[in-house]
């Protein structure tokens, strides 16, 4: 039935052991032109800041012609930052405004020998039908390559 498989595709939910502590993860997610060094989207000289949209140049092979584009929504300072967006919004000429937007929360927690870091983003079911699974499939993979960007980020000091 419709109803089982959208309830498992409504929410995104992964995690991460990062070796670094959390004021360096909350550094790498929170200062706008860190975070799109390794999240792959040109913020030089942006800020987030809640309640205010941030929008960059995409600079991932392939996706150069797409604007990231978020809304700040929280930002708990080590703790929580979030954000809402189109989710796989990639094609330049549709309008995807009218749509509702996913809710993409990181969450940080101190752990023995680094950061957990929490991901989540909510929202798919209300996502148009004909691209809901899609859009989920397609986040779920670039976050979980996004783990590792930020990984790697991190490890390069």
């Amino acid at each position: 039935t419709l109803s089982s498989s959208s309830a498992a595709s409504d929410v995104y939910k992964r995690q991460i052991l990062l070796k670094a502590d959390p004021a360096q993860v909350w550094q790498a997610l929170s200062e706008a032109e860190r975070f799109g060094r390794w999240f792959g989207v040109a913020l030089a000289g942006q800020q987030f800041i809640p309640g205010q949209r941030a929008r960059g140049a995409v600079t991932y092979p392939g996706y150069e012609h797409l604007t990231w584009d978020v809304l700040v929504e929280q930002m708990l300072p080590q703790e929580l930052f979030s954000f809402r967006w189109h989710p796989y919004a990639i094609d330049p000429a549709q309008d995807y405004s009218a749509e509702p937007s996913t809710l993409v929360r990181f969450e940080l927690e101190e752990h023995a020998g680094g950061t957990l870091l929490r991901v989540t983003e909510s929202g798919f079911d209300g996502i148009p039908a004909e691209r809901r699974l899609k859009a989920f499939r397609m986040n779920s993979r670039g976050w979980d390559e996004q783990m590792s960007n930020i990984e790697n980020y991190l490890q390069q000091g």
